[in-house]
């Protein structure tokens, strides 16, 4: 179990937004400031996404702001990011169940997962949420953020993280695989809005 980061109370995601900004920040911000701020720029885009998913807002914005912080240096286990940010977020600060199933499961990590050897790991500690819209609008909000938190296409996005790790890497081989779900995801989001108007 991690220990040493972020201290204060225990919090769930549906009570407020604040403890996850806070845990975030203090673990994403001076040891990776670039991961901090494409964070803050999902975190942002979830936020536009609130008339969309409804009273699942806190819950997704708290997944947003969560999504990443496996990468932070206290508490990587495996190296595979969404599995030690989930462990952790479910161990040692008791968050929301949802917010951490989400963040376990962002952007179809179990097809990475699959690439690392630890997919019967992730799929029976952490289930994907039967809850296709909220999966797919945090897809949306990371796979349309650059790593400097700007606004971008999922297509331009894949690229950038296929050429940042390589193609015969274990994220560029999970990317390829990855690609087709990703980008019904980001169509099916854009769809949603459209219908009841919230302009992406």
């Amino acid at each position: 179990m991690a220990e040493g980061p972020p201290t204060y109370a225990r919090r769930v995601a549906t009570t407020d937004g604040k403890w996850a900004y806070e845990l975030a920040g203090e673990l994403l911000r001076c040891s990776l400031p670039r991961r901090w701020s494409h964070t803050l720029g999902v975190a942002a885009c979830a936020r536009t996404l609130a008339p969309l998913v409804g009273e699942k807002a806190l819950v997704l914005e708290a997944a947003a702001v969560l999504h990443d912080i496996g990468y932070a240096p206290p508490l990587v286990r495996t190296g595979f990011h969404p599995l030690d940010g989930a462990r952790y977020l479910r161990g040692v600060r008791a968050a929301d169940t949802q917010v951490v199933r989400l963040v376990a499961n962002h952007s179809y990590a179990l097809l990475e997962a699959e690439e690392r050897g630890l997919r019967d790991e992730l799929a029976d500690e952490f289930p994907l949420l039967d809850d296709p819209l909220l999966v797919d609008a945090l897809v949306y909000c990371d796979m349309t953020t650059t790593p400097d938190g700007c606004r971008t296409t999922s297509q331009e996005r894949l690229s950038e993280i296929t050429s940042r790790y390589g193609e015969d890497s274990v994220v560029g081989r999970f990317i390829r695989q990855a690609a087709p779900h990703i980008h019904a995801s980001v169509d099916r989001v854009r769809a949603a809005a459209a219908e009841v108007g919230v302009g992406l």
